[in-house]
């Protein structure tokens, strides 16, 4: 019989992949906390001795705390790609403020008779400065730094999503793939190195005046060579293939890649959000994308042959708790217009206008509803509330406005959209402790990462759509108490591409004639 896997026993199979992103987590966080501490202690020193600046220095490095993370992270993608260097530059960012504010604070807090004192003895702002207002403001400069360093342990969890590694690499595949085990891999040593560094500085500011120049003296030294010891992730000359973190984990994802097809292949952990555009910028040469994708005809990928058939059907439906579709039975009959109404090319389409040509998913699902008429005004909406959810992508925020338009239309039921809400698991969870009542999920992902029946179950069912469908159907219901319903007509399932002229060049048709590419130039 199988049993669930324990956190002891995850640490120990995953034990090296953990030392390695644990040692990226800290290159990451130790080199741009170096940029940080190069600008930001001259900086501070700056705005000291000339305090008009002030304002417009700690204004300036207060606006970056401000912009949330992830979307830092977004906007410099188009102007430095993917990688370890966007998000060093990131945290980089979020490391000046404590360290230009304290080294502010620190030197306009030394006393005054004591730089009277100095001046009387015959001494230079120069001399000052290094030997009088730096040396009594280290304290107040190492709480700064611990800030800082603080910061950017957290914040560098982040950099999973734009290939930059890290532990954040565990904690976003555990979430995508409900798996505890996974988040707590990463999010365990996240916090143990936080509480450690935080501690080290902590007793390096409490030190003497006399021992504290020498801690900051060592401090600075480690904090160069481990900046220095960092090396950015290289494929050198091989294929590198950029998958997100739900597909690293799967065994319809990359596990299955490697076992059935023995593929080996360079990977880097990447958000679905970026993933299409690295390819297409020849960031990366392999991707594991979606098959009704609006970024495959934008930017003109190929999608290569599943020969072994490890992706199973991803049809798309609508999953709903029992207790919903009792209390308001005109739901099933409202949801039920969608069935079969969508074809891989129409998904494709209607992922195109959002991804691309940046319509909102409001105007693309009102535009879909009118030319198959089934768009209607909506009605007053006060006879109950339907809670909507969705996953993180422009496919799922499309489902959810064409359901909540068919809902208002056909209905007198009010809507509430809940939408991003991250990968499976998140989706899923609030479906089943209720603070969502419905979201648009499909059959493969069903299958493999909620039910994850044993292969061989696996293996019988992916022959045929209708079995797929029919398991997870039964399965739910008896398990969960969530209602499949009927298909909605696409299949948006996993595929692995490539850019089309360079798969020409290679002759690469298949995920066969990928492997034995590799092989043959290892």
């Amino acid at each position: 019989m199988d049993q669930q896997q324990s956190l002891w026993g995850f640490f120990l199979l995953q034990s090296d992949e953990i030392l390695s992103q644990t040692i990226t987590h800290i290159g990451l966080t130790f080199a741009s906390l170096l940029l940080a501490m190069l600008l930001g202690l001259p900086m501070g020193v700056l705005i000291a001795k000339r305090r008009t600046l002030s304002g417009t220095v700690l204004g300036i490095a207060g606006m970056f705390q401000t912009i949330p993370s992830i979307a830092l992270l977004g906007f410099m993608i188009p102007l430095l790609g993917i990688g370890t260097l966007p998000a060093i530059i990131v945290l980089f960012l979020y490391a000046l403020l404590p360290i230009i504010r304290n080294t502010y604070v620190g030197i306009i807090g030394v006393d005054e008779a004591v730089k009277d004192a100095a001046k009387g003895m015959g001494m230079t702002s120069r001399q000052i400065l290094f030997k009088v207002e730096l040396p009594l403001s280290l304290p107040v400069i190492m709480a700064g730094i611990r800030t800082a360093t603080v910061i950017n342990v957290g914040v560098a969890t982040l950099a999973a999503y734009i290939a930059g590694g890290g532990l954040g690499e565990f904690i976003f595949g555990g979430i995508a793939l409900n798996n505890t085990n996974m988040i707590l891999a990463g999010a365990i040593p996240a916090s143990l190195l936080a509480v450690l560094f935080d501690f080290l500085l902590g007793k390096v500011q409490l030190l003497q005046p006399a021992r504290i120049h020498k801690a900051a003296l060592v401090f600075s030294i480690v904090t160069i060579m481990v900046s220095a010891a960092y090396l950015m992730p290289s494929a050198g000359n091989k294929l590198l293939a950029g998958f997100e973190p739900e597909f690293m984990g799967r065994t319809d994802g990359y596990l299955g890649l490697k076992s059935e097809y023995e593929l080996s292949v360079p990977t880097v952990v990447i958000s679905d959000a970026v993933m299409y555009k690295a390819l297409f910028e020849n960031k990366l040469d392999i991707i594991g994308g979606y098959s009704t994708d609006g970024r495959l005809k934008a930017y003109d990928l190929a999608i290569l042959q599943d020969d072994k058939m490890i992706f199973p059907p991803y049809y798309a439906a609508p999953v709903v708790r029992a207790e919903v579709l009792q209390r308001y039975p005109e739901l099933r009959k409202t949801l039920g217009l969608l069935t079969g109404m969508i074809d891989d090319a129409t998904m494709t389409d209607l992922n195109y206008r959002v991804d691309i040509l940046k319509q909102s998913p409001g105007k693309v699902a009102k535009d879909f509803l009118v030319s198959k008429k089934l768009w209607r005004a909506p009605q007053k909406g006060n006879q109950g509330m339907i809670r909507i959810g969705s996953k993180i992508f422009g496919e799922q925020y499309i489902l959810a406005e064409i359901y909540s338009m068919l809902i208002r239309g056909y209905t007198n039921l009010g809507v509430e959209t809940k939408t991003g809400l991250g990968g499976t698991k998140i989706c899923f969870d609030a479906l089943l402790h209720k603070q969502i009542d419905l979201y648009p999920e499909y059959t493969g992902t069903g299958l493999q990462v909620i039910l994850q029946p044993d292969p061989q179950k696996v293996d019988s069912l992916i022959v045929a759509k209708e079995k797929v469908f029919q398991y997870v159907q039964e399965q739910f219901e008896k398990r969960y108490g969530l209602i499949w319903m009927d298909p909605i007509g696409f299949n948006n399932t996993y595929a692995l591409m490539m850019r089309r002229r360079q798969a020409q060049a290679l002759n690469l048709t298949t995920i066969t004639d990928l492997k034995q590419y590799i092989e043959q130039n290892d």
